[in-house]
C-alpha cells in the first residue's frame, strides 16, 4: 500500500483493502470512510483512513512461524544437541547427538538449506529429530 499521506481514488482504495469498488463507495456515502473532495467533486481517500480496513500483516518467516510444529502427532521424537550443520548448495546436513557421552548416539538428517536458515539452526542448539518411515525431520526445540 502507498504511504499514509497519499490520496487514493476509490478504485485504488478498494484494491488496496481487497474489497469491491461499490463497497468503498458505500462506505464513503454512509460516512464510514472519510474522504477529501477535489475541486471537481471527486472523492480522494487518505491512506491513513484505510488502516482499519487493511488485513493483518502476516508474521515474517522464522522461528515464530515454526512454533506450530512443536506439537506434532509423530511419536518417534528424539531430542538432542546439534553437533554439525553443513550447508552445500540446496541441501544441508544436520547431525544431532542424542544422549550423553560415552553412550551418545548420532542421527544425521539431510534437509533443505532454506529450512536450516529459516530455523536458524546452529551447532550447540537443542533440536528434535522426528522420524517417520525412512525420513528424519529436524525441529528446533
Amino acid at each position: 500500500m502507498k504511504s499514509s499521506d497519499t490520496l487514493l481514488t476509490p478504485r485504488e482504495a478498494a484494491a488496496a483493502v481487497g474489497v469491491s469498488y461499490p463497497t468503498v463507495k458505500h462506505w464513503i456515502l454512509t460516512g464510514k470512510l472519510k474522504t477529501i473532495k477535489t475541486p471537481g467533486g471527486h472523492h480522494r481517500i487518505p491512506g491513513a483512513a484505510l488502516k482499519r480496513y487493511l488485513p493483518p500483516i502476516p508474521k515474517p518467516p522464522g522461528a515464530a512461524s515454526r512454533e506450530r510444529f512443536r506439537n506434532v502427532s509423530g511419536r518417534n521424537q528424539l531430542v538432542g544437541t546439534i553437533v554439525e550443520v553443513k550447508i552445500s548448495g540446496l541441501l544441508a546436513k544436520v547431525v544431532l547427538e542424542i544422549g550423553q557421552p560415552p553412550r551418545a548416539q548420532r542421527i544425521t538428517s539431510i534437509i533443505t538449506a532454506d529450512a536450516v536458515r529459516e530455523m536458524q539452526l546452529r551447532k550447540g542448539q537443542t533440536a528434535a529429530a522426528l522420524m517417520k518411515s525412512t525420513e528424519v525431520m529436524i525441529t528446533r526445540v
